[in-house]
């Protein structure tokens, strides 16, 4: 699948205002589904890394670091994602990373299959509104450069549910610049929240230092990774966004190869936009690996092992 996100979903416009009313469709949606559903609850805890905010809240690399962090305190946790195969590059780059991982059309196999294996928590990389699974702990993402957009439901705006469905959840957790005032509005609509911040950091640099770079990038918010970029004090020449989870094909990719060979520039890219490329045969392209930092680390794993 294809997505760019609408810009009128970044502030209030005429756009946006013009669709409000087809949002209260996604209220209503939402509202019959927590009735009609039966909540089922599984023998081991859940913990589910999500977000309201449609794309690139980090879902995936927290799920990552929570993984890593219960596999140090000798738990045998499994990551379980919803299988969609527009989001392939998210599940090859998963089974990258972690050894237990399980994707299928139903989360609920998914999480039977890690049961079967004895997996003794389950951490589902997306899925806070799915209102089948019972969930020991819910943790919500953000992306600091875009919080909420225009506030609006969907299609007016970004948001799969209300904000003040956030006494639903335990976490959450904040990617990027800390912003006091928002986290205010969070406290002010659940004073049981606790709030932390994470940022990003590049593994290894020394490739890229003294380079000049034609940065691209297919992932929810590619901005974030030029900026990124750029707080490493990069030399980025040229920028390319292609929109989420982007299927490039062959010639795209040499097309960008071939601009930056005649501007004497260094082609990089994202991790997750690597494994897509890697399918193509065409292994020649340089990605930037990172790892998430979560700034009050102990705090943070606190919370978790208490929930669970």
């Amino acid at each position: 699948m294809k997505f760019n996100k609408p810009k009128f979903w970044d502030k209030t416009s005429f756009i946006s205002l013009f669709l409000l009313p087809l949002s209260v469709f996604t209220l209503i949606f939402n509202y019959i589904k927590s009735l009609i559903i039966t909540e089922y609850s599984y023998k081991i805890p859940i913990i589910c890394v999500g977000n309201i905010y449609v794309g690139g809240t980090g879902k995936t690399p927290l799920s990552i670091y929570i993984y890593n962090l219960l596999k140090s305190k000798k738990f045998k946790p499994a990551i379980v994602k919803k299988y969609y195969p527009s989001h392939i590059d998210e599940i090859n780059f998963t089974k990258n990373k972690v050894k237990h991982f399980f994707s299928d059309k139903k989360r609920s196999l998914s999480i039977l299959k890690a049961e079967e294996k004895n997996n003794n928590v389950i951490i589902m990389d997306d899925g806070l509104q799915d209102v089948s699974i019972k969930k020991d702990l819910s943790i919500l993402c953000f992306n600091s450069s875009d919080l909420i957009g225009n506030g609006f439901l969907l299609p007016a705006g970004p948001l799969r549910d209300r904000l003040k469905k956030i006494n639903n959840y335990q976490i959450v957790v904040i990617n990027g610049k800390k912003n006091i005032a928002f986290e205010k509005k969070l406290k002010s609509l659940s004073n049981k929240i606790k709030i932390f911040n994470s940022k990003y950091e590049i593994k290894k640099i020394g490739n890229f230092k003294s380079k000049k770079i034609l940065a691209f990038a297919g992932i929810g918010s590619p901005q974030n990774f030029f900026d990124l970029l750029k707080d490493y004090k990069l030399n980025i020449k040229e920028k390319i966004s292609f929109p989420d989870h982007y299927n490039y094909t062959k010639d795209e990719i040499r097309n960008l190869m071939s601009k930056a060979k005649e501007k004497n520039l260094k082609l990089i890219t994202t991790e997750k936009d690597y494994f897509r490329i890697k399918q193509l045969g065409l292994k020649k392209i340089e990605y930037i690996s990172v790892d998430l930092k979560i700034i009050k680390y102990k705090e943070f794993e606190k919370e978790v092992l208490k929930n669970i």
